[in-house]
């Protein structure tokens, strides 16, 4: 595995300023379609969910994923069967990238009996076994200890699979994050440290919270490699996936991928995002937009008619709608439920 280590080390130094990012890889049309159908119904399925929110349909806490699509599509995209995923309370659009169902999802949101967690966990507490996904998790940085754990245990059984392990901006400050690096260098674990850096961590940008803003290094000190990708650009998310599954498969233990991307919506439905301008936000919609990035490759690389996209469109919606019309008809979990899944 020579030539993963050197391939990873040479991206990680690319990083400096010194030289540019490596060219994205060019997409086939299949490619194109995937990433473009995935994409749209993460965002169809959030934009609904804040709707409900907005009606009362969903309480407690809601996280929507808009803004940040390519990064959780375009790591399932280089994703192998069996690979973990575990990320922290922005979670639907990682549910709905490995393949939950969007009724059972929506279900939970509206804390119904055909949830994914049968209606106990809402939106920050959701699982799937079959899926490899292990959460939604509410506290900061939690998620991370967790998913080095999967790791151990893939190296245990020598299954050859890696854990996809998700964090923010805010969360790699938090001290069980690099406890969880040196553990992860020093047993050389299988497990990707995917830093979601959307520039703000609750309300407080990027540049004034910490004081090493380049996550791709964080991992220097227990001589982790670490590599910055543009993760409005599903193309390098899931190029760089592949070299970083290459690199831990290979024994050569963590990696740190650090995808900048942005979130169009506040921290949470309660966060009206005040500490950011609307011109910011439209400058991002306009010229880094992930979804508008496939769908202009569509039209003018593969020459794809417009009718086309609006039928897909057309389909992610009739998803999404079938979706909330079973969370809105399915009944309530029985009190009784209050007493399952309960460790004595």
């Amino acid at each position: 595995m020579a030539d993963a280590s050197s391939s990873v080390r040479t991206e990680s130094r690319s990083r400096k300023g010194t030289e540019p990012p490596p060219a994205p890889p060019v997409f086939t049309k299949e490619q194109e379609f995937k990433a473009y159908r995935e994409m749209l119904l993460i965002r169809r399925f959030e934009e609904k969910a804040g709707q409900l929110y907005g009606m009362g349909l969903i309480g407690g806490f809601c996280h929507l994923y808009i803004g940040q699509e390519a990064v959780v599509v375009g790591v399932m995209m280089a994703a192998k069967p069996g690979d973990q995923t575990i990320t922290s309370y922005r979670d639907h659009g990682h549910m709905i990238a490995c393949g939950m169902d969007p009724k059972g999802v929506m279900a939970e949101l509206t804390g119904r009996r055909g949830g994914l967690s049968k209606g106990k966990g809402g939106s920050m507490h959701m699982f799937s076994k079959e899926k490899h996904f292990y959460g939604g998790h509410g506290i900061v940085g939690a998620q991370v200890p967790l998913g080095t754990g999967l790791a151990f245990a893939n190296r245990y059984r020598s299954n050859g699979n890696v854990s996809y392990t998700y964090f923010g901006d805010g969360a790699a400050n938090q001290g069980q994050v690099y406890e969880s690096f040196n553990m992860a260098e020093l047993w050389k674990l299988p497990v990707i440290f995917i830093v979601e850096n959307n520039r703000y961590a609750m309300g407080t940008s990027v540049k004034r919270s910490s004081a090493m803003s380049d996550f791709s290094k964080r991992g220097q000190s227990f001589n982790i490699p670490g590599e910055q990708v543009d993760g409005m650009d599903v193309r390098a998310v899931k190029a760089a996936i592949e070299r970083a599954r290459d690199w831990c498969v290979g024994g050569n233990g963590p990696i740190i991928l650090e995808m900048q991307t942005y979130r169009y919506r506040g921290h949470s439905m309660s966060d009206p995002a005040k500490y950011r301008s609307k011109e910011e936000v439209q400058k991002m919609r306009e010229e880094h937009d992930p979804i508008e990035q496939v769908r202009a490759r569509l039209l003018r690389d593969h020459n794809v008619p417009e009718d086309e996209l609006k039928a897909i469109d057309a389909e992610v919606r009739a998803i999404v709608a079938e979706a909330v019309d079973f969370a809105s008809h399915d009944p309530e979990p029985d009190p009784a439920e209050l007493w399952t899944d309960i460790l004595k």
